[in-house]
Parts: structure tokens; sequence; C-alpha cells
């Protein structure tokens, strides 16, 4: 068998914390990649997948384990690996050419093959014509059809491409999609390999011949799926749809590293979802009634309310903290709770809310009480925010607060003012 292209050994990753400890992002991915693979990852925000593509690209180092590409350690940015992100990336005061041509000119090629290959690339991807024009010309599709022809100019092996297609409308993300498959499929594009990092189940089973399903806090593989189809593939295809069920099984399945809600043990330092009141008084609307009378098909229901996966799975995850649903197996079964709170109306819908909030989600009962304890009932956002930077990252603690905030005035349970930084209790009993 020929050597693969990338080969990662028990490799773990640790960002500093604001104590002086280290947050654990990655630990124990193994993993290669061999020739003529598109391969996917796939999980929740915040499962460490953009973190591991920088690491495979050289623009970090792992805290422990080894990334090797083509018997070569990684030690910095490797040529013959490339990346297109997500934002496009594209410097605004270039034309089209002359971002194309960036990454050529740093390899130190004559003026005339740095041309030549970067017209072929944008011709390649089907930008022939825009060589002049400057990305505020274009559209968000074709913004992203110069990121792929400067990643490929440089005639890489693996191609990275970390969440491609989520900035886009839906109509332009399929296009680009089908017509980079198309490339591939023909043998057109100069890579060997693909790594690409998705939220997207359907887009992960449309793309790739194996799926790694990533757990979160820490990121760890915990389940690879084999996608045996033909391209091109149709998503109504029954084989399809089975696989996306099967993906929505093994993400939700009991008693695994990437279950959600009640069956994790929920602490004061618990990451949480940033989900609306809205988003959960609509999705408990939604199920209590007939069709659904309480209990839906995960992937059924995303296709029908037109949602991605990684859209469905915080709501469903926060109905889930709060006794209000339980989720396993691919599929939500609404609670007694969950269906009682569905029924009510918003007064008494948000004394329930609180009611669950105080009882099952542990920081909101401590800013709480916190807030009782002191007697002007005044304290400052800093308080809480500096206990869950000591065991999150900064973002996911700004993200948890957001949430528990956001809960918190719904339920009335305390209030926020964001001009002061400050929390208040306005009924200490």
């Amino acid at each position: 068998m020929n050597a693969p292209l990338l080969d990662i050994h028990d490799l773990r990753h640790t960002f500093p914390k604001a104590d002086g400890g280290d947050l654990l992002v990655l630990d124990g991915i193994e993993l290669q990649i061999a020739q003529g693979q598109i391969v996917g990852l796939l999980g929740r925000t915040g499962s460490g997948k953009s973190t591991l593509l920088r690491l495979i690209a050289g623009l970090a180092q792992p805290s422990d384990g080894t990334v090797t590409y083509l018997g070569q350690p990684v030690l910095g940015p490797a040529p013959g690996i490339a990346m297109v992100f997500q934002g496009f990336a594209l410097f605004p005061w270039l034309t089209v050419l002359e971002n194309v041509q960036l990454g050529l000119e740093a390899l130190g090629l004559p003026d005339p093959e740095i041309r030549k290959r970067a017209l072929a690339a944008i011709d390649l991807i089907g930008l022939d014509g825009y060589e002049s024009a400057y990305p505020r010309e274009l559209s968000g599709g074709m913004r992203q059809r110069v990121g792929f022809a400067r990643a490929l100019v440089v005639h890489p092996n693996i191609l990275l491409m970390d969440e491609p297609f989520s900035a886009l409308d839906v109509l332009t993300a399929e296009t680009l999609r089908t017509d980079f498959l198309e490339l591939w499929g023909d043998g057109k594009l100069p890579i060997k390999g693909v790594i690409l990092v998705t939220h997207n189940i359907e887009e992960a089973v449309l793309m790739c011949d194996r799926i790694l399903l990533f757990s979160n806090n820490p990121g760890r593989i915990i389940r690879e799926i084999g996608v045996d189809l033909r391209h091109p593939r149709n998503r109504l295809d029954p084989q399809f749809r089975d696989l996306v069920e099967k993906i929505y099984v093994a993400m939700t399945a009991r008693g695994t590293a990437a279950q959600t809600g009640s069956e994790k043990q929920i602490t004061i330092n618990t990451v949480l979802p940033r989900v609306s009141a809205n988003l959960f008084s609509g999705l408990a609307e939604t199920l209590a009634p007939a069709p659904y009378n309480g209990k839906a098909d995960l992937p059924v229901l995303a296709d029908e309310l037109h949602m991605e996966g990684d859209e469905l799975f915080p709501v469903a995850e926060a109905l889930q903290m709060f006794h209000f649903a339980e989720v396993e197996g691919g599929d939500i079964r609404l609670t007694d709770a969950g269906k009682q709170f569905a029924e009510l109306g918003t007064d008494d819908r948000k004394k329930l809310f609180q009611r669950q909030l105080l009882q099952y989600i542990p920081l909101a009962a401590h800013i709480r009480r916190v807030l009782q304890e002191r007697t002007n009932h005044l304290a400052p956002k800093s308080r809480f925010l500096d206990e869950l930077e000591d065991h999150m990252s900064t973002e996911d603690a700004e993200h948890t607060l957001r949430a528990v905030t956001a809960w918190g005035r719904y339920a009335e349970a305390f209030a926020y003012d964001d001009d002061s930084g400050a929390f208040s209790l306005e009924n200490p009993s």
C-alpha cells in the first residue's frame, strides 16, 4: 500500500486558561488520509475541527502527538497543503488575478509562470473574464471561487476546507459544491486529498468518502462512517437518507461522548448553547400538536423546518437541558413539562421556564443566589465571567454568559444592564 498523504498520531492540543492552567480542546486524535479521498470532519461548533485544520496546515503546533505529511513532520506551514476559508479572506485592494497570484509569488516563481498558472486556476474555477475585477464587485459565491483558485494555484497535494460553503446562500453553495465535485471526479483538480470541516450533515454525505464524527469539550473522534455511494449523489436516494439518519442517531446516541442535555452532568461550568426563548418556544410548539404529537425524527424535522443539523441540535440540546425534551437515537420527544410549556400562555410559560431554569441550569441558580446574598442585589458581569474562564475558553465563557443572561431575562429570574455591565435582582425573594 502507498504511504498515507497525512498521518496524525495521538494528537492533543490545549489553550492557556485565564488561571494559568490549560484547556484541553483536542484529545487523542488518530487520523490517516489516503490519496483520492475526501474526508469530512463533522461535529458541533466548538469541537476543535477548525483547530485541527490549523495544526495540519502547520499554522500552530500540537501540544502533544505528531502530524506527518508525506512522511515528514509538520513543523510549520507545509508546501503542498493549502486551505480555503469560510470568510473568503481576500485582499480587497487586489484584483482577482492579484489575489490568486499571491501564493505563487511566495514560492519565488518567474513572473510569466506565475501569470500562466494563475490564469489557468481562474479559468478552471469558472471565473474567466473577471481577472481585473476587485472582490467588492463579486458576489459571495464568486469571491469564494477566488479563494478556491488561490488555494489550487500552488498545486497542493492536500486541500483543507474550513466550512467553505457556510457563508453562502443555499443555491450558491449547492452550485459551488456541484462544480467542485465535478472537477474532482474528472481529475481536473491538482490535488490528491481533501479534508472538509463542516457542521452540515447532508453536505458531509454529499461530498465525502469518510466522515469522522467529533465530540465536544474536548474534541475527540467518536466514530468513523464510510460513504459508499457513487457520484453524483442524490439527496432523495433512500441510501443517502439512511446515511443521514445514521449520523443523526450516532450524534444523539445515549452513552456516547457526543450526547447532550440532561444525559450529561450539567454544572456551573457547562458550556451552554446560545438559544433564544423564541426558538425554545417555536420548537416546542411545532412538536406538540399533530402531526408530531410530541415526537419527531430529527433529520425529518430538520428538512421540514429548513434547518441544518448545527442549527437544530443546539435548540434540541437546550430543550433537553431544561428537561422539556429527551433526545436519543436521532429522535426528539417532548416531556410532560415540555408539552405543558408549549400549551401555556405567555405569563404561565415564563413561570414554568423560570422554575426549570433555576432547577436544571446551575449557572442561572448560582447568579441568582449571588445576587440574593448581596445587600444591593448587584454583581458585575466580570464576577461570573472570570469564574467561567477558569474552566473554558474566553469565547465559550462569553457565549455561555450571554445564553444564561438571555434566559434569565426572559424568565425574569434576574436582570442585566449592558451599559453598566451588571446583573441585578428586581425581586430578591
